[in-house]
Parts: C-alpha cells; structure tokens; sequence
C-alpha cells in the first residue's frame, strides 16, 4: 500500500529568492512555494541583507543561511514545522 503526503520527500528547490520578508523557493516540479521568514527564530532576527543570502544545498533538498547558520529542509517547510 503507498500512500502521498503531497510531494513531501520528492520535491527540490531549483531557485531561492527573498521578496520583502518572505522566502521563496521554486521546486523541481514547477510548484513555487512561500512562507514568512518571522517564522522561524533565526531568520525573523536576521537583517535584510543575511536574509537575501539564501543558497540552495543537499542537491536541492535545503535551504540555507551560512552567516546565520540556519538550515531548513524543503521537506519540513512543505510540512508546515515552524514556529507556531
């Protein structure tokens, strides 16, 4: 029996890009998705400038913040693991 969790586990980010303080990714599967940087704790303390220091790593599977040294997995942010 299989069963789906919405592309959770199979999506990759294939762009990052910062719009205001929100967080974009642009995923394999054309999906774009967005979530509030004030969410999680290390980038809602982050300047603007650290914030646009986005970078795609682990083949896609992550973003990342090197200054920060902040890590968010495209897998947790489809599931919605943030700050409540």
């Amino acid at each position: 029996m299989s069963t789906s969790t919405s592309g959770i586990g199979s999506a990759k980010a294939v762009r990052a890009w910062i719009e205001g303080r929100k967080v974009h990714a642009e995923l394999d599967d054309g999906r774009e998705i967005a979530f509030p940087a004030d969410r999680f704790r290390r980038l809602r303390d982050a300047t603007d400038e650290q914030l646009r220091a986005v970078q795609i790593e682990a083949r896609g599977r992550a973003l990342r913040w090197e200054e920060l040294d902040e890590d968010l997995t495209i897998d947790g942010v489809l599931a919605g693991r943030w700050l409540p």
